[in-house]
């Protein structure tokens, strides 16, 4: 199975040097010197993995062949592709790869259907679910215990207990709006029935 695990970035310095935007859990497995990773486009690759090193907080790589700013600055924006084992398992407890968490329904503790995993964004500070809803809209999840509760992949979901304001904002703003403009719109025309009618699709917004 292959997986982004990094998107190459700006050139750094003059002598083949890029930063990476690390897309993996596992740097140091999968951005290792000597790894040979599939590119995106593939013209662009394979890429063999020469040097690497951490500068002001930023990952840095260098690959065999590419030796000076303009070969390296060539790269910007390609996608470093590995092959897993899709029977392979992280070595903490309760880490997951994101070939694992892609696709899983998120629900809430009640049964509440939320919508799909789709993406997982790997920032400085914590992971995020981007969750497609049956709307078509998204919502980001922070990937945190106290938010997601359980990730079951025999169910092939995952759990989550979301604060206030997480999930149900964007509803509870529509709700409001639709809810002024339907009174704007009773008040002009008078009619009982269209205000029942109002109310009505706000309850189901």
């Amino acid at each position: 199975m292959q997986l982004v695990v990094a998107r190459i970035g700006r050139a750094h310095g003059i002598k083949g040097e890029v930063t990476v935007e690390v897309r993996t859990d596992e740097p140091e497995l999968r951005l290792a010197p000597g790894a040979v990773l599939a590119t995106d486009p593939a013209s662009a690759g394979p890429l063999t993995i020469e040097t690497g090193r951490v500068h002001s907080g930023r990952l840095l790589l260098r690959f065999a062949g590419v030796t000076d700013r303009n070969a390296a600055e060539a790269l910007r924006n390609t996608l470093l592709i590995a092959e897993v084992d899709p029977e392979e398992l992280p070595e903490g407890e309760d880490e997951y790869y994101d070939h694992q968490l892609i696709d899983l329904d998120v629900v809430t503790e009640d049964g509440t259907e939320v919508g799909r995993i789709t993406e997982i964004s790997h920032l400085p500070t914590q992971d995020l679910f981007i969750v497609e809803r049956p709307d078509g809209s998204e919502v980001m999840i922070p990937f945190v215990e106290e938010i997601v509760t359980d990730i079951d992949l025999a169910e092939q979901k995952a759990v989550i207990a979301p604060p206030p304001g997480l999930i149900d904002d964007r509803a509870v703003i529509a709700s409001a709006r639709d809810a002024e403009s339907g009174s704007a719109r009773d008040a002009e025309s008078g009619s009982a029935k269209d205000a029942e009618s109002g109310s009505a699709k706000d309850e189901d917004a």
